[in-house]
């Protein structure tokens, strides 16, 4: 009986453990079949959601290069700043209450935020860059309030020390690292920085689970850029700018200085500018780098060019004299000079001295037209120069073929045609060059992240437009433009500079022809005349009151240059007064001057030479011979009519032309 019982209990035991085995096969196949379905069948699509869930992906890009002047000092530079963003769908407070907190450190205004904010998506800027105290501000914002849903992470930031300076050359560059003007455009694909992208795990509100993350991969250097900018000598053409906006309320101005015997641009800039920081509050007037772009009547600052032209093809000679009587008649176009008066005979040295438009058009006709537009394609008008900055303009010249004597009478004192301010320098330069021209560049070299040379520009002659002995003479005659002719307001005491004043109706882009009462005033100038080491050309635009080139321009050339000499330590060639005071030597009693005496006979009063007396001096000695006075300008007499020499009927008028 009892051995029966054991055995119903053991079929009883047995048939339990068949009943799990059964039930726990059964479920373990199930569980197999399952794993196999979702790790084979769907393995791909739950993967996929697994990343999405727990990883993300992140940028990194290398700093951009940096941009140095010719002497290593930075011009622009990149460096590492905060962005904000946020998830709106893991904000823990409202968005309106968020952005009253957040707008006080953000660019963005306070309603823009809260729309933001209110967004369907996961990802949203609030902002890019911001300044490192802005950065502070918020992140304790968003710390003492425990916000969820917003998230620091590093850029890379475009940093200008300088501000504007030589913000027209420089450019600037824009969300994304992308340069959008200057050579941070031009070299975007030599000097932008290269992004990386990281995978990296994040939790369930997609924050980095490792927050050090990405501050402990160090990105790739780029390329860096040398420029041939001396800020030194930047900075002084730029102070010199301001100094014409001030007192002359232009619309714009643009000085350039070259390095006549390499081509290297030393300064270049233009007004109005901008702070590059700051580049979104610029406009489109403040970008445009006037030096290279603009196009402009030269004026009387391309007579030597034209001179230079007839004197080195053999179509005028040195000394040959011309009769002015103050103007010239051109088929049905009379022409004068700016004074309307005559300057009896003179020669090409006069005429540039005292930049007679009647002797210029004279040698303009006999120079003739296939000429003149020969030499100044030589020169390089006509074309880009072929400098590494976007916009460059072309220019305009006749066609030789279809030239009129009206043509070629306005071509020869700069009226009719149109240059870029770089054309007209590269053109000086050559002069200053003994005839070698060389071709404008203004980035010196490109160098790797190891410090090695990836690109070198070197200084290229591109043409030999005059022979030497002309580029001799023409720099000869501007130096006495300077030093006794109409450019001596840009007279530097000690030193010797070649120099040519212009100006110039403006062009009316809107209706063509010229813009009545609005005129180019410049000066274009060399030196020293015995080693020229300086180009330099000032353009100002419209300038309101005074508007001719010797008194808007040639004095800042002056100013300019007399600070560029002493801080590069050019040594004068003529004593200066203020070296003679450091040296404490005695300086030199001013001589008074010999008047001569009043010789009368029956052809009348015989006058002398007035050259370099001041208007007192003329005055006092016409008066006491009768004669009447006509006084033009201010300072020393650089030319008269009738000139010295003559004899004057008693009462006749004697008209004096005076300049500082």
């Amino acid at each position: 009986m009892t051995e029966d019982k054991d055995i119903k209990q053991y079929k009883k035991i047995r048939k339990r453990i068949g009943t799990c085995v059964l039930v726990l096969f059964v479920f373990c196949a199930f569980i197999s079949m399952r794993l196999v379905y979702l790790q084979v069948v769907q393995r791909g699509e739950l993967t996929k959601m697994a990343d999405s869930q727990a990883e993300t992906d992140r940028k990194l890009q290398s700093p951009r290069g940096t941009i140095f002047d010719r002497n290593g000092k930075v011009l622009a530079i990149s460096e590492m700043a905060k962005s904000l963003y946020a998830d709106p769908t893991m904000l823990n407070k409202p968005p309106a209450d968020i952005a009253r907190m957040l707008a006080p450190y953000l660019r963005m205004p306070e309603e823009d935020v809260r729309k933001a904010l209110e967004e369907d998506t996961a990802f949203v800027w609030l902002e890019r860059t911001m300044d490192h105290e802005k950065y502070e501000g918020a992140a304790q914002v968003i710390k003492e309030q425990k916000l969820e849903g917003l998230r620091f992470i590093d850029e890379n930031h475009r940093f200008y020390p300088n501000n504007g300076l030589a913000a027209q050359v420089i450019g600037f560059v824009g969300e994304n690292d992308e340069g959008l003007d200057g050579i941070e455009m031009i070299l975007d694909e030599e000097i932008r920085g290269n992004v990386q992208t990281f995978r990296l795990m994040t939790d369930k509100n997609n924050i980095p689970i490792f927050d050090s993350a990405l501050e402990k991969i160090l990105p790739d250097k780029e390329r860096s850029v040398r420029l041939t900018l001396d800020s030194t000598i930047q900075f002084l053409a730029e102070k010199s700018l301001d100094g014409i906006m001030e007192r002359s309320r232009p619309e714009g101005a643009a000085v350039i200085v070259m390095d006549p015997k390499t081509g290297e641009i030393l300064a270049m800039a233009s007004r109005p500018g901008y702070n590059l920081n700051e580049f979104g509050k610029g406009s489109a007037e403040q970008y445009r780098n006037r030096a290279v772009v603009n196009l402009y009547e030269p004026g009387s600052t391309f007579k030597p060019i034209m001179a230079a032209a007839a004197i080195d093809s053999g179509k005028w000679d040195v000394n040959r004299v011309y009769h002015d009587v103050g103007y010239i008649q051109v088929a049905d176009r009379t022409i004068q000079n700016w004074d309307e008066e005559g300057l009896g005979d003179v020669t090409v040295k006069d005429i540039l001295k005292f930049s007679i438009n009647t002797g210029m058009v004279k040698m303009g006709l006999t120079t003739g037209g296939q000429t003149m537009i020969d030499y100044a394609k030589r020169f390089g008008f006509g074309k880009a120069t072929g400098i590494e900055l976007a916009g460059e303009g072309s220019g305009i010249l006749f066609d030789a073929d279809d030239m009129s004597e009206v043509d070629e009478a306005t071509m020869a004192i700069g009226q009719s045609i149109a240059v870029t301010p770089l054309q007209m320098v590269q053109a000086f330069g050559a002069i200053a060059n003994g005839g070698r021209m060389m071709k404008p560049f203004i980035i010196k070299e490109i160098d790797n992240p190891d410090g090695s040379v990836y690109q070198k520009t070197e200084p290229q002659e591109i043409g030999r437009p005059i022979k030497e002995e002309t580029a001799s003479l023409i720099s000869k005659i501007l130096a006495e433009e300077i030093s006794s002719g109409g450019g001596q307001t840009a007279k530097i005491d000690g030193y010797e500079f070649c120099g040519k004043t212009g100006t110039a109706q403006r062009l009316d882009p809107v209706h063509g022809g010229y813009a009545e009462g609005q005129y180019i005033g410049s000066f274009v100038g060399f030196g020293p005349l015995e080693d020229p080491q300086y180009v330099v050309l000032i353009v100002v635009d419209n300038p309101k009151g005074a508007y001719y080139g010797a008194e808007v321009a040639a004095p800042v050339f002056k100013e300019m240059m007399t600070d560029i000499v002493r801080i590069k330590g050019i040594r004068p060639s003529q004593p200066v007064a203020w070296m003679i005071e450091a040296g404490k030597k005695p300086r030199e009693p001013k001589k008074t001057r010999d008047i001569p005496p009043i010789h009368r006979t029956d052809e009348g009063v015989l006058l002398p030479s007035f050259i370099g007396w001041d208007s007192r001096e003329v005055n006092d000695w016409l008066n006491e011979a009768g004669l009447g006075f006509v006084p033009n300008g201010t300072g020393q007499a650089v030319y008269q009519v009738p000139q010295g020499g003559s004899y004057v009927p008693p009462g006749n008028n004697v008209t004096v032309t005076f300049m500082r």
